[in-house]
């Protein structure tokens, strides 16, 4: 059914669940597609962000302040996350795009930003052509349910463990 659009999650603690995202974009941007990524959490400009200068049928967004690994979430990030699932809907609603990311909503839902029955309406209620990519470690069960594919990376081993720090273009 190449008009249907399916409901991807990419969860796991294993690396590579926003590389696999990207991945797929390109693919899309290279088909022609229209492609919207929302990354929910973070702030930081990754490497990849960068491929917007080579594609005009890219829009990326980041939708939050940072990670929770030095602080608690704030009603800032709630607010923040709430916009961006807004912002998620109107991309998957208004026949702008073909392919929607929501880079790291697990990590919203995991915090509480979100609660997963709103997250499950607004994929519901996305325009029947819209594949959308879910990615983010911790996914709940009625995530994992709702799905057409779910696609878990589990770490078997990394170098982080050696003592490797993120690496620019390889890590972020």
């Amino acid at each position: 059914m190449e008009n249907r659009g399916y409901l991807h999650l990419y969860t796991g603690d294993g690396k590579g669940k926003t590389t696999a995202a990207f991945g797929l974009a390109v693919r899309a941007l290279c088909a022609g597609r229209r492609v919207y990524i929302g990354q929910f959490v973070k702030s930081m400009q990754y490497s990849e962000t960068k491929i917007g200068e080579f594609f005009s049928g890219l829009r990326i967004e980041q939708l939050g302040r940072g990670c929770f690994i030095d602080r608690d979430p704030a009603p800032q990030d709630v607010a923040l996350a709430r916009e961006g699932l807004a912002r998620c809907r109107e991309a998957m609603t208004s026949g702008d795009y073909d392919l929607v990311v929501l880079d790291e909503l697990t990590i919203a839902l995991h915090f509480r930003l979100l609660e997963v029955g709103e997250v499950l309406e607004v994929l519901r209620g996305r325009d029947p052509r819209v594949e959308a990519v879910v990615t983010g470690r911790y996914a709940p069960q009625e995530l994992i349910d709702a799905a057409d594919l779910v696609t878990e990376m589990r770490e078997v081993k990394h170098y982080y463990a050696q003592g490797v720090l993120s690496r620019e273009g390889i890590d972020r």
